[in-house]
């Protein structure tokens, strides 16, 4: 497969051409595309969750749309060109990545890292020093509970606040499940709430000490009971019934028998 560099001023061109010639690419603004890479990106997502490459290389490829698509409006608003966007993640990655560059341009002492959590520790320090307030800083509002959590834990365990052995961690995902049900035996509906919160919680930061991605799991999990659900309602159909005029004992002998089969394919 050849890198030959023609493909990316291709697309650039191709831009500037629907840019000023299409009417709907020439409505379009940074608020506008918003929704829509947002979508991009949960179905880059579901592929990569599936394994499909096809699939991936094609997500890919509207994503990068979507880059250059912004460039070009921040470009026309006098903010930014795509050279800057481009220049600016090369800076970054050189001066976040100091064991590999040096600490600075002129004077390329390296810094030593043992292990992908120096590489990853250094990270997080040197995005203090560039002025955020915070180690929790840059984690999006909008992220998915799931996963702004795993991301919350990582950045946390960075600086050490973290628990040293697994079992510290399902311990406290015990504790937190004692005291939900300590919540629902005084029926208090704010406090089972928050309860469940410090269970799901914790039950992630406990797949990150299993090295368990916590959301592609729960995902995982959502596609199997969709596909046993789907041939339950199949199989019902097949006997002249509907799910709704079974009883639970019924379905759960459709749904055991989906989940053996499954299981010996």
């Amino acid at each position: 497969m050849s890198e030959n560099g023609s493909a990316f001023p291709r697309l650039v061109k191709i831009m500037d051409e629907l840019r000023e010639q299409c009417p709907w690419d020439k409505k379009q603004t940074e608020q506008t595309l918003r929704p829509l890479t947002i979508e991009e990106m949960y179905e880059l997502a579901d592929a990569i969750t599936e394994g499909d490459w096809k699939g991936i290389k094609e997500e890919l490829g509207d994503l990068l749309l979507h880059i250059v698509f912004y460039a070009r409006i921040g470009r026309e608003q006098g903010q930014f060109t795509l050279d800057d966007v481009i220049n600016g993640i090369c800076d970054k990655l050189i001066h976040r990545h100091p064991h590999i560059y040096g600490t600075t341009t002129d004077q390329p002492g390296l810094v030593e890292v043992k292990s992908e959590e120096d590489v990853k520790r250094n990270w997080e320090q040197l995005k203090l020093k560039e002025g955020k307030q915070s180690v929790l800083g840059g984690v999006p509002v909008s992220l998915p509970a799931t996963v702004k959590a795993t991301r919350l834990q990582e950045k946390a365990g960075k600086v050490g606040f973290e628990w040293d052995e697994t079992s510290q961690v399902w311990d406290k995902v015990q504790e937190e499940m004692g005291e939900l049900q300590e919540a629902v035996a005084l029926g208090d509906q704010g406090k089972i709430e928050e309860e469940f919160g410090d269970v799901a919680f914790s039950l992630i930061n406990y797949a990150r000490f299993l090295q368990v991605d916590a959301e592609g799991a729960l995902e995982k999990t959502n596609r199997k009971f969709i596909y046993r659900f789907t041939q339950m309602e199949d199989r019902a159909r097949s006997l002249g019934k509907s799910l709704a005029d079974m009883t639970l004992a019924e379905m759960d002998a459709l749904w055991n028998d989906i989940k053996k089969q499954k299981q010996t394919d």
